[in-house]
């Protein structure tokens, strides 16, 4: 297996999460905040594929997916274009509510294909580019694909924990 490869399989690990997370979610329980937490399990699957989204345009120069296709719209929350949810305060993540858990899947679903469509385009000498020399040592572009989905994977655990606990949690 090559790097590229390679990078299209780890790409597609949040669908994969994802779609064993599907039968476990429901809308009851996409807006709770277990233990007073601030990121609910909406939030969570929101920002996984707004992360994504945000930082694969930014690689490919190509419009984000929540524009493209139109999900600021379907999503209807008051938010930035840009906004991702890195860095918000308690209150901005606590008004992310999104009651349909079916469209938090299928914005995710999308922002997966959109990064494998942008792994397609590259070739192995791409993925040494530099593309960010803010930290020390600079960021290549198949680091920083990497570093995406690892952070994607994190969140969609903490989906994943969060939907398995009792039931009482969520009323």
């Amino acid at each position: 297996m090559d790097a590229i490869e390679l990078l299209k399989d780890l790409a597609n690990r949040p669908s994969e999460v994802a779609a064993r997370l599907k039968d476990r979610v429901r809308d009851e329980m996409l807006n709770v905040h277990p233990g007073e937490h601030d990121n609910s399990v909406a939030w969570l699957l929101w920002h996984t594929a707004r992360e994504i989204d945000e930082q694969v345009s930014a690689l490919s120069g190509q419009e984000t997916v929540w524009v493209s296709q139109n999900f600021d719209e379907r999503f209807g929350l008051d938010l930035e274009p840009h906004e991702l949810g890195f860095g918000q305060s308690a209150e901005r993540a606590r008004s992310i509510v999104v009651d349909d858990a079916g469209l938090l899947f299928e914005h995710l679903d999308a922002v997966v294909a959109a990064e494998q469509d942008y792994i397609d385009t590259l070739g192995p000498a791409d993925l040494d580019d530099i593309i960010d020399e803010q930290w020390d040592p600079p960021v290549s572009r198949g680091a920083r694909l990497v570093s995406v989905t690892e952070d994607a994977l994190q969140h969609l655990g903490q989906a994943t924990y969060v939907t398995g606990m009792d039931a009482s949690v969520f009323r």
